[in-house]
């Protein structure tokens, strides 16, 4: 009899992280047939004008802040100048990053940032991983972010980040992004 339940508690078990692992493949599959198709290196191909906010686990706002960034693109190599301002909080000035692509495979190193980040691409979507110290008051504290980058049309972009700790949502973070025009001449 104890042997029977055990065997049933495994398989549900086994079950549940069986679901699990196809319900992640699922959300990242249906965006494969949307489009704008997005392609982080050509869409970062040169100025990018964002503005955010950064929500806390109760819903609270504790930042808004706005992203200037240049990007250059040399075919192997995209590199990201982000020079942030805040209207509310505080947080990083700078950040350049380094990411590099292969077959919609993308790995990528910041200031920073902790170790590799790694991303892919779906479609119209994009999800990017990574680990950050990040300070809050007089601590700092080492966070997961799950980013999520939808293309909304050429020149438009939208992610949405997850800010874990212990697998946990501490806060979530809302970016619009928009290509700036070239100038003439």
């Amino acid at each position: 009899m104890q042997i029977d339940k055990m065997n049933r508690t495994m398989l549900l078990l086994s079950t549940a992280v069986a679901l699990s692992g196809c319900s992640a493949t699922n959300t990242e599959n249906q965006y494969l047939g949307q489009s704008p198709t997005l392609s982080l290196s050509q869409f970062f191909d040169g100025e990018i004008k964002a503005w955010g906010i950064v929500q806390n686990r109760s819903g609270h706002l504790v930042q808004r802040f706005a992203v200037d960034i240049i990007g250059t693109n040399d075919g192997t190599t995209l590199t990201l100048h982000e020079t942030f301002s805040y209207m509310l909080g505080d947080g990083p000035r700078t950040r350049i990053w380094e990411i590099t692509f292969e077959d919609g495979l993308y790995t990528g190193r910041a200031n920073d940032i902790e170790g590799t980040a790694s991303g892919r691409s779906f479609g119209n979507a994009f999800r990017w991983s990574y680990e950050m110290d990040l300070p809050v008051g007089d601590n700092e504290y080492r966070v997961q972010f799950d980013d999520w980058m939808w293309a909304m049309d050429e020149n438009t972009l939208m992610n949405r980040s997850d800010i874990k700790k212990f697998g946990l949502v501490m806060a979530e973070v809302t970016i619009f992004m928009q290509k700036v025009p070239p100038r003439d001449g």
